[in-house]
């Protein structure tokens, strides 16, 4: 009992403290996302708090965090400029249609999650793994590069001078910190980005360092601060958007994208944190916690939010295992809206940059570079592909063109297995042992293995060593009994499985004369239409 009490206690610190550090970063991520939208910055934060309680408390994956992110914030530019453009600029309407946007967006990842669509980020290949995490990896640091210009005379600009060499020097300071921290044996059970924030800020504050701070930063953006209230539900976006067919046209195709986004990053983020953490997380209760945490955000004036992979893996090295991490980061969030945010404020972007700048290395696969010779060229070229289009496009398009490349070239690799081993009996029948999958990609060429013309008046082909796959294949075959049927020749069929005989009984009596039954046939179930066949073969009547 001591020891269960003891390893708890220890769970718990290290859930607090990793809790606090996130939410130390999430400010400027949050601020910089709203920013992006072209949303006020407490819109990001409410956005942060919310996502992040609701997802830690319900989510399938403790100590994955979520809030506010970029991916989506992209996407969310031209729905809030389109909005505005449909009413009186004063009236600020692509707000309203923002949060409208953002339940109706909970509404489709809660019924992705109901529907049990979570389970096929299974079939996610390593490959296109290794290019979402490379190209994240990307984005992030070119994200945190914003942070080293500065607004003049309305436009952005590089730092420079004393300004830029003070910004450089805090950042490979934290980065040290953090990097030598760990080997030294008492910090060991310290959260180093903590230790390297509040170092690092107490540096900048007591020497009266001319650097940017997470104040500046939202005054320079446009906004008045990082203070605000408890959040609150925004009743006016039912009153001053009409609720119609007009509307539903409007946003549905924006919450179709944010809902695939926000859902393939978190899930992809929780496949990653699997592995990190060795344990399995539940992807269809994320769904489903995910849409209720948009849901809400959008009745309470937040801009929605997925998983961060950024934040999760600061949460994990940090020691946050548990859902207290996020419940914590989430809490501390509000507390810093609501108590402490002339003390954020004083925070030096340059702290919270060193660390998301370790966060980048952390999460690059080096991995991959030691790999380019050793694995396929079209795996390779899909990692390749992936973490470019995650960089230059967003994540949904980069995974799901990863996905569809990898799907090809799996079919084109397996249209090549088709074999047909030919023999002849005594009696001079001719005998076609097909081998490998029988698909719509492998059609061609298993028709390329018969000679029709040339075959004897009596042809078997035997089935044992094929997968019958899909409904193109069954086409196939009953195509080329035609053929010989034509030629006036006859022809059996060996070791077929019986929804593939009952498929073939089904679309023509021809197949009960020329279909050998055996008790070696495969047991194995067609992919397409399994409810053709609901009972077992011998139940049906031919």
């Amino acid at each position: 009992m001591t020891e269960f009490i003891t390893k708890n206690a220890k769970n718990v610190r290290n859930d607090i403290l990793s809790g606090i550090t996130v939410a130390l970063a999430l400010v400027p991520e949050a601020v910089a996302f709203a920013f992006v939208a072209g949303v006020d910055p407490l819109v990001g934060l409410y956005a942060a708090f919310m996502v992040g309680l609701i997802t830690s408390i319900f989510g399938g994956r403790p100590g994955m965090i979520s809030g506010a992110t970029g991916a989506l914030a992209v996407v969310m530019v031209s729905l809030v400029a389109d909005g505005n453009a449909m009413g009186n600029p004063d009236e600020n309407l692509g707000l309203y249609y923002l949060f409208l946007t953002v339940i109706l967006m909970g509404v489709i990842q809660v019924l992705a999650g109901v529907l049990k669509l979570g389970k096929f980020v299974r079939l996610i290949p390593h490959s296109v793994m290794m290019g979402f995490v490379n190209g994240l990896a990307i984005v992030i640091f070119l994200s945190q590069l914003g942070m080293f210009k500065k607004t003049l005379n309305g436009e952005k600009v590089w730092l420079e001078g004393n300004s830029l060499w003070y910004m450089v020097a805090l950042v490979i300071l934290t980065m040290l910190i953090m990097w030598g921290l760990p080997k030294i044996k008492a910090t060991k059970k310290l959260p180093e980005a903590l230790i390297a924030i509040l170092v690092v800020s107490a540096i900048a504050i007591f020497s009266s360092l001319d650097v940017a701070t997470v104040g500046s930063f939202i005054k320079d953006g446009g906004g008045e601060g990082l203070k605000g209230g408890f959040p609150v539900p925004v009743l006016e976006t039912f009153s001053n958007i009409p609720l119609n067919f007009e509307t539903l046209k409007f946003i549905f195709p924006y919450a179709l994208i944010l809902a695939a986004i926000g859902l393939i990053e978190s899930l992809m983020t929780l496949n990653l944190i699997d592995d990190l953490t060795e344990t399995r997380g539940n992807t269809n209760k994320e769904c489903v916690a995910q849409g209720g945490a948009n849901i809400l955000t959008g009745l309470f004036g937040g801009m929605g939010g997925c998983a961060m992979i950024g934040q999760s893996i600061i949460n994990i090295k940090g020691g946050g295992r548990g859902r207290l991490s996020g419940i914590t980061a989430a809490v501390m969030l509000l507390m810093f809206i609501l108590f402490a945010s002339s003390y954020i404020e004083q925070v030096p972007i340059a702290a919270l940059v060193g660390v998301m700048f370790m966060v980048v290395i952390g999460t690059f696969a080096w991995s991959s570079f030691r790999i380019l010779n050793k694995i396929p060229r079209t795996d390779l070229f899909v990692l390749i592909l992936v973490s470019a289009l995650t960089v230059i496009f967003d994540l949904a398009i980069a995974v799901i063109s990863g996905v569809i490349v990898s799907a090809l070239v799996f079919a084109w690799e397996n249209a090549r297995r088709i074999r047909a081993r030919k023999r002849f009996k005594e009696d001079g029948t001719k005998i076609y042992e097909i081998w490998g999958p029988l698909f719509f990609g492998s059609i061609s060429a298993f028709n390329e293995k018969f000679d029709v013309k040339n075959d004897p008046e009596q042809v078997e082909i035997d089935f044992v060593e094929a997968r019958i796959s899909d409904h193109s294949a069954i086409e196939a075959i009953f195509a080329l009994v035609e053929k010989y049927q034509a030629a006036n020749k006859k022809i059996i069929l060996k070791h077929l499985s019986e929804d593939c005989k009952l498929l073939l009984y089904k679309s023509s009596p021809i197949f009960k004369d020329i279909i050998e039954e055996g008790i070696d046939d495969p047991r194995y179930h067609l992919a397409a239409n399994p409810e053709d066949f609901p009972k077992p073969l011998g139940e049906y009547k031919f």
